[in-house]
């Protein structure tokens, strides 16, 4: 799902690229029942289990009390069926890619879409054209809210790190992060930070928790402490390494792990 990242690309833009934050708001926490359909978002705590499925049809089976699944592929009857269940749901959707497979994909103007990103069917997207984009994401975050879902994983948010065929810039990203994460709060959702671990200084106070994959092979996992240290969870998943290699470590630190296989199918190895 991703490649190392490039962390000194940005440490010379974090503190000029840097803004005021958001106001603070009391959050409750995962075992809360308030959420955003009670007028406040709920937002998960550290440590938290979680499950990662991107497949269909969603394993519902799975004893723990968070879900990620796909937005578009799952029905808002999913989501109460969770729900029911008693699990918190978070809607993923790509913000950083155009995917051809999508039902949107045709209101990408061409002038947007960039190279190909190694996953198929999917294109990066000119983030630095907040105004195409920004109504498309708004739609998507509306369907999100629409179908119940209680919070964000926007994908593909470090697209400036990367060879996208536009000049994209650690201010550019730092602009579009922070607009995605207003998207989510202006809906009553919260939202995770996907990777994009060397603008966390920046965006720390704009994001609820933070998804992670690959932190323990990279040697990053210490990145993402300032998170679990202001009470926000990070929730971390693995591809290659055995939990041997990397569970100690991580559940120190705090972190909701896992070791997950592509293309995130419902098995799972919590640690």
């Amino acid at each position: 799902m991703r490649s190392p990242l490039g962390i000194v690309l940005a440490v010379a833009c974090l503190t000029g690229c840097s803004a005021s934050p958001p106001s603070a708001q009391p959050m409750p926490s995962a075992g809360s029942s308030s959420g955003h359909r009670s007028g406040r978002p709920w937002v998960p705590a550290p440590a938290v289990p979680w499950q990662w499925q991107l497949t269909t049809p969603v394993d519902l089976s799975v004893n723990v009390p968070v879900y990620d699944i796909d937005g578009f592929d799952n029905s808002a009857a999913v989501v109460r069926e969770l729900h029911e269940r008693n699990r918190r749901v978070i809607c993923y959707v790509n913000v950083g890619a155009a995917e051809n497979f999508r039902p949107d994909y045709t209101v990408f103007p061409p002038g947007v879409l960039g190279r190909r990103n190694g996953w198929p069917g999917e294109r990066w997207l000119d983030i630095r054209r907040v105004d195409v984009l920004g109504p498309i994401m708004a739609k998507r975050f509306d369907m999100c809210r629409a179908k119940g879902f209680d919070a964000v994983e926007p994908d593909l948010v470090e697209g400036y790190t990367e060879s996208t065929g536009f000049p994209l810039t650690a201010a550019d990203q730092l602009r579009y992060n922070r607009f995605i994460a207003g998207l989510a709060h202006d809906r009553g959702m919260s939202v995770g930070l996907k990777n994009d671990l060397a603008q966390i200084p920046a965006l720390l106070a704009y994001f609820d928790f933070a998804v992670n994959e690959q932190c323990a092979e990279f040697g990053e996992c210490h990145l993402l402490t300032p998170f679990v240290n202001a009470g926000k969870a990070v929730l971390h998943v693995e591809y290659k390494l055995p939990t041997s290699r990397f569970c100690a470590e991580t559940k120190a630190l705090g972190f909701s792990s896992m070791r997950k296989r592509l293309p995130l199918g419902p098995w799972r190895q919590p640690c």
